[in-house]
C-alpha cells in the first residue's frame, strides 16, 4: 500500500496526520515507565524521536503532566533539528484548583513555552473532571483556537454523552471537535461496546487510541510466568495474562503472513477499526517497530478473527 494513503484528516480540520502517531507519556515519566533507571534515558528518547520521523510518522502526542513537564521539554529540545514538519498534540489537565475558564489558556501558554512553539496543532482537555466537561468550560477550547494558540482542539477520556456535549458546544462556536483520545486495544474494547466509537466515526471525530499495545501486553514479551514490572504487574495479573495467550498466539500467527510482529498486527487492527493509535516509544527499536504498522492492512477475516479472540479475553 502506498505510504501516502497513511495520511488521514484530523477530524473535520485540514490537518493531515499519519495513521500511527507517537505517544510521549513515557518521556520523563518515572512513576509508571521508570524513566532514568536502567531501561532508558535521555539518549534513548532522542533516538526514539529521530527514528520515528525517519520511519514515517509526522506527529507526537504529549501532555503537561507527562513527567511533570519533561515530555514537553524533550520535544521542545528536539523540534528545532527535525528534518521535516512535525505536528504536536498536547493536553490540559483539569486540576481541582483550576476553577477559572481562563486557566486553560494560561496552561496552554506554559505548554507552548516548554515546547518552544507559538502554536500547537491539537490541544485537548485531558480528563472530564469536574467543571471541565461542562459546556461553559469546554468552550475555552474554542477560545484557544481563536487566540491562535492551537490549530485544532479535542478531548480525552470523555464518554459518549460528554463527547456529544463537547461536540455541540464547539460546533456552536464555529470550531469542530477534532478528536477524542481514549484507551483502546485488543485488551480494552469498551468504546466499541458503549457506543463511543460509533458516535465519533459518524461525526468525523478522530478517535486517538492510547495504550493501543495494552502497555506492552500484546507484544508477547510478557506472560503468566514473566509478568511486567512495576504498576503494570497489578494491571495485568497472571490469570489475565494466561487467558490472553490464545490472542497472543493468533497475533503471532497472523504476523507471519506479513513478516510483522504481534505488536505491529495489534496496531494495524486498531487502524482497521477506524482509530489512530499512538503507541509509546522509549527507544529507537520500539519506534521503528511501532511504525511498521503503517503501509499495509489486515484482511476483514483477520480483523474478525482477532475480534473473536479478544472477546474471549474482554467479554
Amino acid at each position: 500500500m502506498n505510504k501516502l494513503q497513511d495520511l488521514v484528516p484530523l477530524g473535520k480540520t485540514d490537518i493531515k496526520i499519519t495513521t500511527v502517531g507517537v505517544g510521549a507519556w513515557a518521556w520523563g515519566d518515572r512513576m509508571v515507565w521508570g524513566y532514568g533507571g536502567s531501561s532508558y534515558d535521555d539518549s534513548d528518547i532522542r533516538a526514539a524521536f529521530d527514528v520515528s520521523l525517519e520511519n514515517g510518522t509526522n506527529w507526537f502526542d504529549t501532555a503537561e503532566v507527562y513527567g511533570f513537564g519533561k515530555s514537553e521539554r524533550f520535544l521542545g529540545k528536539f523540534l528545532p533539528s527535525a528534518t521535516k514538519e512535525v505536528l504536536i498534540a498536547t493536553k490540559f489537565f483539569p486540576f481541582p484548583w483550576r476553577i477559572r475558564k481562563t486557566a486553560l489558556l494560561h496552561a496552554l501558554e506554559k505548554s507552548l513555552k516548554r515546547l518552544q512553539k507559538s502554536q500547537v496543532d491539537l490541544y485537548q482537555i485531558h480528563m472530564p473532571f469536574g467543571r471541565w466537561s461542562k459546556p461553559a468550560y469546554v468552550s475555552a477550547l474554542a477560545d484557544a483556537v481563536k487566540a491562535g494558540l492551537t490549530r485544532a482542539v479535542g478531548v480525552s477520556n470523555f464518554n459518549t454523552e460528554k463527547t456529544r456535549l463537547a461536540h455541540e458546544t464547539l460546533q456552536a462556536a464555529g470550531i469542530p471537535l477534532a478528536s477524542n483520545q481514549v484507551e483502546y486495544s485488543l485488551f480494552d474494547r469498551s468504546i466499541e461496546k458503549n457506543g463511543l466509537l460509533d458516535y465519533c466515526l459518524e461525526n468525523n471525530i478522530t478517535v486517538i487510541a492510547y495504550s493501543p499495545l495494552a502497555k506492552g501486553m500484546v507484544t508477547g514479551k510478557y506472560g503468566p510466568e514473566n509478568p511486567p514490572p512495576g504498576p503494570r504487574k497489578r494491571m495485568y495479573p497472571p490469570e489475565k495474562l494466561q487467558r490472553a495467550q490464545p490472542l497472543i498466539n493468533l497475533l503471532k500467527e497472523i504476523g507471519t503472513n506479513y513478516s510483522k510482529s504481534p505488536a505491529q498486527v495489534a496496531l494495524n487492527w486498531t487502524i482497521c477499526k477506524g482509530t489512530v493509535p499512538i503507541p509509546g516509544a522509549k527507544n529507537a527499536k520500539q519506534a521503528a517497530e511501532n511504525l511498521g504498522a503503517m503501509g499495509w492492512r489486515l484482511t476483514p477475516d483477520e480483523v474478525a478473527a482477532l475480534d473473536k479472540a479478544s472477546n474471549e479475553l474482554v467479554g
